[in-house]
């Protein structure tokens, strides 16, 4: 295992650096590295850290969700309002049904297999997102408008939406009823996170206050409670819909409303940490792609992946009408809106678990929105926010 971490950090640092010296997305080379690691090509990782991949991800998606969250002003996020919400869940719902109309007449599956497709196709990827937003809110782009706060918000919430949808179509295929609880709990599950996360933040607002300690012990202990939060959602969202991912966000988020000098100092500790929580979540979510299905898809999956992605552009689009942004405004946050990689690489393969028909061409499309998608996007964003976004 030992070796294993070694060769993540080394070749995946590396990777990210030449990609960065040639004006590429690091991600890019942390991708390529793990598909080059991983058991689908050179099979040089140890099936230990394999075994707990998933795990180690979410941890790194913890990481940069609280970042987020001690960069967040809620009151920016109160100014942004409606085009938050609707982000939430409009893009992914357009993409879905542009995947039903496009993909049984493209590859010749049903609708019911599509809509299972569109599920697992829909999600933004907030390990893409999240840090290109924090860079735009310390450089201050956009902030004024609240764009980056908008995207924020938006990639958070849309990733459960879209996971509950997920559950529903894999059920119908299973031959199961779609259940009313089921979408009832989406606002259920965000409500509740929003409530949990308030809570704890306000507690550590007031222990902070009362204990003095090192900032590294502070750090350490927001994570203890970010792992508790994921573990009781693991273990409980049966019983109590809860989505502890948006609770994580806003434990940073209370303590930067209330103690906004000691959030200052925590988020620079977080930065520290996404050095390697990136390298190890890129590089992880490489190693999940089988490249044998990624040339098995052929050009109709890569036409159907842009196909689905101008869907979820009219949505966003949609989501900013009657507001103040600009054109260009708009058309950032179309772009990005386009990065995927960490529910796809979560998710891709369930349906072949179940055993469902669709399973191998899901995984197929999976792999390459991946491929696609996560450096294109990240691309974009790079090149695009200093031209169409306003500094403040």
């Amino acid at each position: 295992m030992l070796l294993s971490i070694a060769l993540i950090f080394m070749f995946g640092m590396l990777s990210g650096w030449i990609c960065k010296k040639i004006h590429l997305p690091s991600l890019l080379g942390m991708l390529l590295t793990g598909i080059l690691l991983g058991p689908f090509v050179g099979n040089l990782l140890d099936g230990s850290i394999l075994n707990i991949s998933s795990e180690l991800r979410r941890i790194a998606l913890i990481i940069i969700l609280t970042r987020a969250g001690l960069s967040l002003d809620i009151n920016d996020l109160k100014k942004v309002g409606r085009p938050a919400v609707l982000m939430c869940f409009l893009p992914a719902c357009l993409e879905i049904i542009g995947m039903t109309l496009i993909a049984p007449k493209l590859l010749g599956i049903s609708i019911l297999d599509a809509a299972i497709m569109g599920a697992v196709i829909a999600a933004v990827s907030p390990a893409v997102i999240v840090p290109k937003m924090i860079k735009l809110l310390d450089e201050g782009y956009g902030t004024t408008q609240g764009i980056p706060q908008m995207i924020l918000a938006g990639a958070s919430v849309d990733d459960v939406f879209v996971i509950v949808m997920f559950s529903a179509f894999t059920g119908l295929a299973q031959g199961e009823r779609i259940s009313p609880m089921s979408f009832i709990n989406i606002p259920v599950s965000i409500i509740v996170g929003i409530l949990v996360g308030s809570l704890f933040g306000f507690g550590l607002t007031a222990f902070f206050q009362k204990f003095h300690m090192r900032d590294t012990v502070k750090v350490l202990l927001i994570l203890s409670i970010s792992f508790v939060l994921v573990s009781f959602e693991d273990k409980y969202s049966g019983i109590i819909p809860f989505a502890s991912l948006i609770a994580v966000m806003f434990v940073g988020i209370l303590l930067r409303q209330k103690r906004s000098t000691v959030a200052t100092r925590l988020s620079l500790k977080f930065n520290k940490l996404w050095v390697g929580a990136e390298t190890v979540l890129f590089v992880l979510v490489g190693a999940s792609v089988n490249i044998s299905y990624a040339k098995s898809a052929g050009l109709k999956a890569i036409l159907l992946i842009f196909a689905v992605l101008a869907f979820r552009m009219v949505g966003v689009s949609l989501c900013t009408l009657k507001t103040k942004l600009t054109y260009q405004e708009r058309l950032f946050c179309m772009i990005a809106y386009t990065p995927k990689a960490t529910v796809q690489a979560a998710i891709g393969g369930v349906p072949l678990a179940m055993g469902l028909g669709c399973g191998n061409i899901v995984l197929t499309v999976a792999v390459m929105a991946i491929i696609i998608t996560a450096p294109l996007g990240a691309f974009a964003i790079e090149c695009s926010y200093t031209k169409l976004l306003k500094k403040d």
